[in-house]
């Protein structure tokens, strides 16, 4: 088979430095991420990646080049870990750099396990046929798809799970058939891509065509029905839709916690919050928004401001209809009246001052709301991220809350929105979700990364995603995943604006991520067959 002569000097360079090349893929295939978006890179370093898993000769080689390919794909995606030790006194800087190193090597094993499983179908249930087989075949990209799709849904759930930039983000246009099968289906589409450009460049003209053309088509399907469900949205006769006061005060991590600031802090979120006119609205402030306790019953010397004075200057920047959602901290106490773990939660408050329904984060952020281990850890110094000497505690899951004529509303709080298939109460959906944030340590790739997850969100579920943070990026996010409003990063301001129409329910909101499951399956028992037949 002829080859070019930047596939002879790249196959030199894979024969010299086989992982060195590897990593440095790796670290290209992450600029597709936001803030660059670079997708069309992304799309050549996984085909390049493929090639060499397909040549490794071994299972072994394979298994280490996907290791090293996730090693540079992880450190540089999440580079921005490493900015949140800077607010952590009790832990040196540097270590935010250990930190993101030793996650890379970790979350580098699935990747690994993609080009293992890829491998395995396409050499060792081909060892028997008489001639030898094709260096990269159909059965090879479909696996590789399949397996990484199991991979991403895997790495979802495993020890907590860690569900940080899925492949099926890189182009949010393109991502619409998350609406069948999730992101982490949609990612396998990806796969067939990237093979599609190997295959191309291997000059197997009319297998490439077919492994571009199936997931393109599948790609335009599913923007038009996303199109047609939105036209739907539109033309239904609803009843009057939210209007919201969605805040985004500007309040830097170094600000947040000290407490000669708090008055001015409040001041900053009160001066975005005041009325412009006498209609009901949803007032939407970031996560732990406030320092203070709004909860009655805690002992005396937990607060710095009476629960009752608290609520009541909330309530004084309420038009009378008017309900607030804002981050803040619930304790848990025990028998002797201590405080022996917290809740990061969503409080709702009235115009008249009193406590509505509220949520607690399910899915919590290991060393940042609690420290495994800790005995052993804080011997060590390594104490948790956020402030404070006790662990959050973890809620019971999605949940919907209803706000009278306000709607009803699901709650996620922060991270919890990256989790595909785990941010809606199925039986009770809401209307939109509120997903306020804190993103303020998360340096500058990390707050365009979760807006982006944060779209797959309502593109899958079919709803809108409001997001409040304390310094961007806030945004109103349409069910069809487009950003209907926004305020940029390091900026103080305030969107007045309705909440968009949620679609009718997907096919991913009625059966979630066993669709995702059940088509990368498919995938890869169809690769099986079709080397089965080979043989």
């Amino acid at each position: 088979m002829p080859v070019t002569a930047p596939l002879t000097r790249f196959a030199a360079l894979a024969a010299r430095w086989p992982k060195m090349l590897a990593f440095a893929l790796g670290l290209v295939s992450a600029t597709g991420f936001a803030p660059l978006g670079l997708w069309p890179l992304t799309l050549l370093a996984l085909a390049g990646w493929m090639g060499m898993v397909a040549h490794s000769g071994g299972g072994w080689r394979a298994l280490g080049l996907g290791w090293c390919f996730g090693l540079g794909h992880f450190l540089l995606s999440l580079n921005w870990i490493a900015t949140a030790f800077t607010y952590q006194a009790a832990m040196p800087a540097w270590l935010g750099w250990v930190a993101v190193l030793l996650l890379a090597l970790y979350l580098a094993l699935f990747p690994a396990l993609a080009a293992w499983g890829a491998w395995m179908v396409e050499r060792r249930l081909g060892a028997r046929e008489l001639a030898p087989a094709p260096m990269v075949s159909a059965p090879f990209v479909l696996a590789f798809a399949g397996v990484w799709s199991l991979s991403e849904w895997l790495r979802s759930w495993l020890f907590t799970g860690f569900a940080w930039n899925p492949l099926s983000v890189i182009n949010l246009p393109a991502s619409a058939p998350v609406i069948w099968v999730g992101s982490y289906g949609a990612s396998a589409l990806v796969i067939l891509f990237a093979g599609a450009l190997l295959l191309l460049a291997l000059r197997r003209f009319r297998l490439a065509a077919a492994f571009a053309l199936a997931p393109g088509l599948i790609v335009a399907l599913a923007m038009l029905t996303v199109h047609h469900q939105g036209a739907l949205a539109r033309s239904e006769d609803r009843p009057a839709p939210t209007r919201i006061t969605l805040v985004q005060p500007n309040i830097g991590q170094e600000d947040k916690w000290e407490g000669d600031k708090a008055a001015a802090n409040f001041e900053k979120l009160a001066r975005l919050t005041q009325p412009i006119d006498d209609q009901p609205r949803l007032i939407l402030w970031p996560e732990a928004a406030i320092p203070d306790y709004l909860e009655s019953g805690y002992p005396l010397y937990y607060y710095d401001h009476a629960p009752a004075f608290a609520r009541a200057r909330l309530a004084a920047l309420m038009n009378p209809g008017d309900r607030m959602l804002l981050g803040a901290l619930r304790l848990e106490f025990d028998a002797k009246g201590e405080a022996v773990g917290a809740r990061n939660a969503v409080l709702s408050v009235d115009a008249s001052g009193k406590l509505g329904p509220h949520y607690d984060k399910a899915h919590l952020v290991p060393y940042g709301e609690y420290l495994p281990l800790r005995p052993i850890l804080s011997a060590l110094g390594l104490s948790r991220l956020a402030p404070g000497d006790i662990d959050f505690w973890p809620g019971p899951g999605p949940r919907s809350i209803r706000l009278g004529d306000l709607g009803r509303v699901g709650l996620q709080i922060c991270y919890e929105i990256i989790f595909s298939g785990q941010v809606v109460d199925r039986a009770n959906r809401p209307d939109f979700i509120f997903n306020p944030s804190n993103d303020a340590w998360f340096g500058a790739w990390g707050p365009p990364q979760h807006l982006a997850q944060a779209r797959l969100r309502a593109l899958e579920e079919g709803l809108p995603v409001i997001r409040s943070t304390p310094t961007g990026i806030s945004a109103v996010i349409a069910a069809d995943g487009r950003i209907a409003a926004s305020i940029p990063m390091h900026r103080a301001g305030r969107i007045d604006t309705e909440v968009p129409p949620p679609h009718a329910p997907t096919l991913f909101a009625r059966f979630g991520n066993g669709l995702a499951v059940g088509f990368a399956l498919a995938l890869l028992a169809l690769a099986i067959a079709m080397r089965a037949r080979r043989r």
